[in-house]
């Protein structure tokens, strides 16, 4: 049990950090490095921010569950990135980093959802038979 614990652990950091990583990136590309000449940047910023924002909350509480549909819309980010590492030679560097720290979060928020789900089940049963 207190293997899992670690495990979930580690991947809750690593969830934790390139969220917040992926956040930032977003914030210097689109309204400090790479702004629209025409428009308003923050309105793109704003369409890239806000479906990750609303995980603030699940990410805050760590549930399993949570981090799971987490991965589902990182799925979306992962498609994007991809095109912006292969389509520009401009966006090339945002795009690879773009898509490692998706990559990173979503493989992380993937295991800390198994590994925190089986260490929650596993402290229940724990709580069961000591009661």
């Amino acid at each position: 049990m207190e293997a899992l614990r670690k495990k979930a652990r580690i991947t809750r950091v690593i969830t934790i950090a390139s969220y917040i990583g992926l956040m930032l990136l977003f914030t210097l590309w689109y309204m400090v490095i790479h702004p629209l000449e025409v428009g308003k940047p923050w309105v793109i910023w704003a369409l890239h921010v806000l479906p990750l924002a609303c995980f603030i909350p699940a990410l805050k509480s760590g549930n399993p569950r949570s981090h799971a549909w987490l991965c589902f819309v990182l799925l979306l980010y992962f498609i994007e990135a991809v095109l912006a590492t292969t389509t520009s030679v401009e966006t090339r560097i945002f795009g690879a980093i773009y898509t490692l720290l998706t990559a990173t979060l979503f493989t992380a928020a993937m295991m800390y959802a198994r590994w925190g789900g089986r260490f929650a089940k596993a402290s229940q049963q724990a709580e069961k038979t000591s009661d």
